[in-house]
């Protein structure tokens, strides 16, 4: 063999385990391949503890953006943490009690009721859109966060329980008006009632499709209003745990949530696989976070979207024990998972059997 061409030889070897490595890279920071080790939820308890974050392995912190200030960004970067805002895109509870036309009407032409402590807004609602862009403008104008996570990003219903709550919204008049619009099918009937029951009769699913590019639609408002104001910050979703074949894909049809439009959108989905809630043995975030690996496109590589980053239950609700704590944080790194974060950091400084659980998991992923 000629020197050229073992030197080509061992050039196209090294770039080989150059891509192998890169497959194996975690999320891209700055340049530099890491694995997000994160936590949910304002670190002030944890602080009182005498904590750092760094100590425990932690890098990431993502809180409700009306917790974040200054201080709180400059005391987490302080201890090597990047810091990223929890959005309650469609969470309207507040906003539905004082603009009764924003409030989600089911098919019978009646107030759908609150889903145990979830409130919906209607997603097609002009002025509550507007108040919730205008809320994130300001957040991103104010503070240099890393990235915007979309939560309650779904059509009304509730699905972090054992026995989720369904609800088939919305048929007030800007959604009847704009499912015209958008299909060209005029719902027959004189009532509200009487023009629901022939929409899901008649065009299920024109509607299930419709409701689901009303989703698409918020999401990428956000994210032109994320990348406009902060290019290099990340666009999450806290997304709902469920698999295409579960309930006859209930994700889609009751919660308007597509996978595959929105991870043209999305740059990181966070699936919420809170097991003790919803009822399931620890084992199920493994399995979850395998299947979504390979039911989306997930990337690992630096620069690449979407990405993978479970949410994993800590809070005590049911009991979580310390050691079954352990096992989900290491289940939410199974498959392309790009790093893990807890709900929530306060019920792990709650129990000193947590914290030591997740100082000792995230030191040994660092």
């Amino acid at each position: 063999m000629s020197n050229v061409r073992y030197r080509v030889l061992i050039a196209v070897l090294l770039l080989v385990v150059a891509q192998e490595g890169m497959a194996q890279s975690k999320i891209s920071e700055g340049g530099k391949a890491v694995l997000i080790r994160g936590t949910y939820a304002h670190p002030k308890a944890f602080w009182d503890k005498g904590g750092r974050l760094d100590d425990y392995g932690v890098n990431a912190i993502f809180v409700h953006y009306g917790s974040i200030t200054e201080d709180l960004i400059a005391r987490a970067k302080a201890e090597g943490c990047q810091v990223y805002a929890e959005f309650a895109t469609l969470n309207g509870k507040g906003w539905v009690e004082q603009h009764p036309d924003a409030h989600p009407i089911n098919e019978k032409g009646e107030r759908a009721p609150a889903a145990t402590w979830f409130m919906g807004a209607c997603p097609t609602n002009q002025a509550f859109r507007e108040s919730r862009m205008q809320a994130l403008r300001d957040l991103l104008t104010k503070y240099d966060i890393a990235g915007v996570w979309m939560d309650y990003l779904h059509w009304h219903a509730q699905f972090e329980d054992p026995y989720p709550v369904f609800q088939k919204t919305c048929f007030n008049a800007s959604c009847l008006d704009a499912f015209q619009k958008a299909t060209g099918i005029a719902p027959r009937g004189e009532t509200t009632e009487e023009k629901a029951k022939d929409i899901l009769g008649h065009h299920a699913k024109a509607w299930e499709d419709w409701r689901c590019s009303v989703i698409v639609d918020w999401a990428t408002d956000i994210r032109g209003i994320v990348k406009s104001l902060r290019p290099n910050a990340l666009l999450g979703n806290y997304q709902a745990p469920w698999r295409d074949d579960e309930l006859g894909n209930v994700r889609r049809r009751c919660l308007g949530l597509d996978l595959d439009r929105l991870a043209k959108v999305v740059d990181v989905f966070s699936p919420m696989v809170y097991h003790g809630r919803c009822g399931m043995p620890p084992e199920w975030v493994r399995d979850y976070v395998e299947w979504f690996s390979r039911r989306v496109e997930v990337q690992t590589a630096p620069d690449r979207f979407p990405r993978l980053l479970p949410i994993v239950q800590a809070h005590d609700e049911p009991r979580i024990e310390p050691e079954e704590f352990e096992k989900v944080l290491r289940y939410g790194l199974a498959g392309k998972s790009t790093g893990v974060m807890m709900f929530t950091l306060g019920s792990v400084a709650q129990d000193e059997g947590k914290m030591a659980a997740m100082k000792k998991v995230y030191n040994e992923v660092k």
